[in-house]
């Protein structure tokens, strides 16, 4: 039988470890932030206690998986996970968060268990590997500048391929867009992202290359 000062012990290791991840998440602004991620960890941590506690009372009486209580919560944060991804049209975000939600409930159970240096040695992957994307991230960015481009053009709406085709050859990634069709002429109005060193004109070519396509015009990034 599990003793109550290593409950609280691993309560508090769950509810710290999850809290460091959280803090994270916090600071840039998620919805899912400090008490969402405690929450995860610290039901994560009881689940796996409650089940180690079942397995200890009725051992040799019912057939009690604590692995089941374990697969149940990792399956079971997906909703969760689910709840902090937003898809627009273009790009998708929250992904991260999910990810970290669903290795906060890991972290749980491994700290309810009593596999400590499991727990301890996540926690520092995990945050580690925030902190580093985030500072990559930034990088890029300070490389990189933010514009709209306008395109009118004659034809079906599957030219958006062709165009996303050619921006991508130049290194411009597309942030979002919005189509507008009126009898036949279609004007499609892009947030892309291009590198500082690439030209527009140069882009420009490209696009007014491409069948159907009858003007190109350039603004500032919203």
């Amino acid at each position: 039988m599990i003793g109550d000062t290593t409950i609280l012990v691993r309560l508090l290791a769950a509810a710290l470890l999850g809290g460091a991840i959280g803090f994270e998440r916090e600071l840039h602004g998620r919805t899912a932030g400090l008490r969402t991620h405690i929450l995860v960890c610290v039901g994560s941590a009881l689940i796996m206690l409650t089940a180690e506690h079942l397995f200890a009372v009725y051992h040799g009486l019912a057939g009690i998986d604590p692995g089941r209580f374990a697969a149940q919560v990792v399956s079971g944060i997906g909703f969760l996970g689910a709840g902090t991804i937003i898809q627009s049209r273009a790009s998708v975000r929250g992904l991260t968060t999910a990810a970290g939600l669903w290795a906060a409930a890991g972290i749980g159970l491994a700290a309810g268990s009593g596999f400590y240096i499991g727990a301890f040695g996540a926690t520092v992957l995990v945050l580690a590997t925030l902190y580093a994307l985030t500072r990559c991230e930034w990088a890029r960015l300070r490389k990189s500048r933010f514009k709209s481009v306008t395109i009118h053009a004659t034809g079906h709406i599957e030219l958006l391929g062709g165009i996303r085709a050619a921006l991508a050859r130049h290194g411009a990634e597309v942030q979002d867009f919005e189509v507008q069709k009126h009898d036949g002429h279609v004007v499609l109005q892009l947030a892309v992202r291009l590198s500082v060193s690439r030209q527009e004109d140069v882009i420009t070519q490209d696009l007014m290359a491409l069948p159907g396509v009858s003007r190109v015009a350039w603004g500032m990034g919203s």
